[in-house]
């Protein structure tokens, strides 16, 4: 019989509540929610991504992305408009207001990073990393 303590279910639940409750409070200066981040952090990646294209990197589904998307541009921080040779598409760039949150919410989000690995060498959280993506992707 496993104890809930050694369940792997419940430790990455627990641990998934402590982190993604900093992440709130470290967001709520910027007025941003952990999705609107998400979303925002791939449009710095790449501006005038489609919103397909942003969907499927954050494993979002549609409703929820686009819930995400009408808030932000209503907030001025993101318009959407057709592509250009597809009026299909929906395509995402940021305004003058969402590039200006980038610098303080990336050194926010790499303080929270160094924070939740502090106690792990280097490697040690490099592995972390490696094996969380491997669980989030379905590898075994």
């Amino acid at each position: 019989m496993i104890v809930i303590n050694d369940c792997i279910t419940f430790i990455l639940g627990k641990a998934y509540q402590r982190v993604h409750a900093e992440l709130k409070s470290r967001l709520a200066p910027f007025g941003l929610t952990a999705p609107q981040y998400a979303v925002l952090a791939g449009l710095w990646e790449e501006d005038g991504r489609s919103s397909a294209q942003l969907r499927e990197q954050l494993v979002m589904d549609s409703a929820t992305i686009t819930g995400v998307l009408d808030r932000l541009e209503r907030d001025g921080l993101v318009n959407r408009f057709p592509d250009s040779t597809d009026r299909r598409v929906v395509r995402l760039r940021l305004t003058d207001a969402g590039r200006a949150l980038r610098d303080g919410v990336q050194q926010e989000i790499a303080k929270l990073n160094a924070d939740i690995v502090g106690s792990l060498t280097p490697a040690q959280a490099d592995e972390l990393m490696g094996r969380l993506r491997s669980i989030a992707k379905g590898h075994r």
